[in-house]
């Protein structure tokens, strides 16, 4: 398990499905950079209506990055139906 500092990524994926990183948010890091390709992370996902996922997720390098999911506690008992927006 890899471990970064202030990572922060947007993405604008929607459903349950890995997130493809939008990249880093102004004052922090990128996943890829940061964690690195293949290396897995425990990741925090909130929306803007205060649901939130805590899981694990492998970091994969490529046009886009992305980040799997695998849920380990979240507000809704399951892996959150992102919806559009990012």
């Amino acid at each position: 398990m890899h471990y970064g500092d202030r990572v922060q990524e947007s993405s604008t994926t929607t459903g349950t499905g890995a997130l493809a990183l939008g990249g880093a948010t102004a004052g922090h890091l990128g996943f890829v950079p940061e964690i690195g390709d293949g290396q897995t992370c425990t990741y925090l996902i909130e929306t803007e209506g205060g649901a939130w996922e805590i899981g694990t997720g492998v970091v994969t390098d490529g046009a886009p990055a992305t980040l799997t999911r695998t849920l380990i506690k979240s507000s809704t008992g399951s892996l959150l139906d992102l919806p559009a927006g990012t």
